[in-house]
């Protein structure tokens, strides 16, 4: 009798493990937890597959105990992968909300996330201030500024945030002929936006190897740059130096890589802002740019360095 219970709610706890693993999905960071509500749920259709089988073959029921070991038994050997799921924090054992517990795979409260993953916290908190402060105003004022003195950079919200690499090697810089999208038929750096699960470090190399077939490791920031467009579009950009690569160099539907000599670098082909900062960038100075365009004519500029906070 206990076994005909079993096998009749069965098909409720495989639907409801399923749609737990459909409610993981919309969780970032949780590829390791959806995994393990496929092997509870392999686990528990091996359960269900000793119980139907001895069922049809009228056997001794007793032997569900034995089929039940074996689960057990697998559900210890495989509890590293099926059970990654925790009720605390890891790091502070603060109680982890319901999302936390079935997502993140790192288990910790969002507190200790934050202070593990700086810049995803910094880029949540301009998200939220993006949608409180009123945009469309900060964006209409900012478009007609004739000088970047005339932005309150403090508050200047961008509406894109992106990331451009340049590749060293030897005497060369690796560069691209951008074949789509904004600056499309200038040369350029590979780069792109940053998605919204990724840091601008996971998201440099990506479009890397994304724009060249090349991927790269080592990466460092030199410098951040912020745009202002007639237009309305107001991008924020971090620029990364590599010295380090590895594979073949290929063509791609968005850009064209070439290696150019460092003292041959086509600045007239190039977006007019890249003369000011990128000459100082390889000089080993860090940098923050502020620039207005019209299209692709640079109306303003003006360059802080970090060392001593002078302005160009």
């Amino acid at each position: 009798m206990i076994l005909q219970t079993i096998e009749q709610y069965y098909t409720w706890a495989l639907i409801a493990i399923l749609l737990l693993n459909f409610t993981q999905r919309k969780i970032p960071g949780t590829n390791k937890k959806r995994f393990a509500t496929i092997y509870l749920a392999s686990i528990l259709l091996l359960f269900e597959v000793g119980v139907v089988t001895i069922l049809a073959r009228d056997w001794n029921h007793n032997l569900a105990w034995v089929v039940a070991l074996v689960c057990v038994a697998l559900l210890y050997f495989l509890r590293n992968k099926a059970l990654p799921f925790r009720l605390h924090c890891v790091e502070c054992n603060a109680r982890l909300d319901f999302n936390h517990v079935i997502g993140h795979d790192d288990n910790l409260c969002q507190d200790c996330y934050d202070k593990a993953h700086p810049e995803e916290a910094a880029k949540r908190e301009e998200k939220a201030q993006k949608t409180s402060e009123t945009p469309a105003v900060l964006v209409s004022t900012d478009k007609d500024a004739a000088s970047v003195d005339d932005i309150d950079w403090d508050v200047w919200e961008p509406t894109e945030i992106c990331v451009i690499t340049y590749l060293f090697h030897e005497d060369k810089v690796l560069l691209i002929d951008k074949k789509t999208g904004l600056g499309k038929g200038l040369v350029n750096a590979p780069g792109g936006h940053i998605e919204e699960t990724e840091t601008a470090l996971e998201a440099a190399k990506r479009e890397f190897t994304e724009e060249t077939h090349l991927s790269v490791d080592n990466l460092r920031l030199v410098g951040k740059l912020n745009f202002q467009f007639r237009d309305g579009l107001a991008e924020r950009g971090y620029v990364y130096f590599a010295d380090t690569y590895e594979g073949e160099m290929q063509e791609t539907d968005e850009a064209r890589p070439f290696w150019c000599p460092v003292s041959e670098i086509p600045y007239d082909r190039m977006w007019a802002d890249d003369l000011h900062w990128l000459p100082l960038a390889m000089e080993g100075k860090r940098f923050e740019g502020f620039f207005i365009f019209d299209d692709q004519v640079m109306v303003d500029k003006r360059i802080t360095l970090e060392e001593d906070d002078e302005e160009i």
